[in-house]
C-alpha cells in the first residue's frame, strides 16, 4: 500500500511535495539523469565518477513495483513541470531511506534542494518516521558536507558499491561504496 499524498509544510520555507503518477515517470527520469550523470550538471553531478544513466523509465517503474511501500514524491511548479524529487521508503521501525533527492540543475544553488530536503523530513515524521537514512557515495565530499551541515550524521556503516550492477551506471574508479548517514 503506498503512503497517502500529504503537502509538507516547513516552518521556514514551505514547498508542497506530492507523490508521482505515470505522468511523471519521464520528467523524474530525466531530472535524475540531469542532476546526477549529466555533464552540465550542477554541483551535485557524479560525472567524472559513474558514467551512464542514473535512472531509466524502466528502472524507475521497476523499482516501484519491488517496493510498493515506498513513495516517489515530486514537487511541480504551477503549471505542472517536476522541479524536484525525492524517494522515501519505510525500512525498519519508525526509519526511513531517503534517495533520489533531485533538483533541477539550473536551480542548483536557489535553496529548493534544501527546501526539498526538509519537506521531505516533514513528510516522513507525518507519517511516523522518527529516523532518516540515506547513502551517499564516499567520494562525494561536497554533497556529504551539505548533508551534514542538515544535521545527518555519519554511522560508520558502509554499504558495498554494487560494481556488477550494470543498472547504476559505469564506475569510473575503483574504490567507490556507499556511507551511511542518519539524522534523528
Amino acid at each position: 500500500m503506498r503512503p497517502t499524498a500529504n503537502t509538507s509544510e516547513s516552518s521556514t520555507d514551505s514547498i508542497a511535495l506530492a507523490p508521482a503518477v505515470e505522468a511523471d515517470y519521464a520528467q523524474v527520469v530525466d531530472r535524475a539523469n540531469a542532476a546526477y550523470r549529466g555533464a552540465a550538471g550542477g554541483w551535485t553531478t557524479e560525472a567524472g565518477i559513474i558514467a551512464g544513466l542514473r535512472l531509466t523509465d524502466a528502472t524507475l517503474r521497476q523499482d516501484l513495483a519491488d517496493k510498493p511501500d515506498a513513495v516517489l514524491l515530486v514537487h511541480r511548479d504551477p503549471d505542472g513541470l517536476v522541479r524536484g524529487t525525492v524517494w522515501l521508503e519505510p525500512v525498519g521501525n519508525e526509519v526511513w531511506y531517503l534517495g533520489l533527492l533531485t533538483v533541477r540543475p539550473e536551480e542548483q544553488n536557489a535553496g529548493l534542494g534544501r527546501q526539498m530536503l526538509s519537506a521531505a523530513e516533514d513528510w516522513v515524521r507525518a507519517h511516523g518516521g522518527t529516523t532518516i537514512r540515506m547513502t551517499v557515495l564516499n567520494v562525494r565530499d561536497t554533497l556529504l558536507a551539505w548533508y551534514e551541515r542538515r544535521g545527518y550524521r555519519r554511522t560508520g556503516a558502509t554499504v558495498p558499491f554494487p560494481y556488477d550492477d550494470e543498472r547504476v551506471g559505469v564506475p569510473l574508479q575503483d574504490d567507490l561504496c556507499f556511507l551511511v548517514l542518519e539524522k534523528k
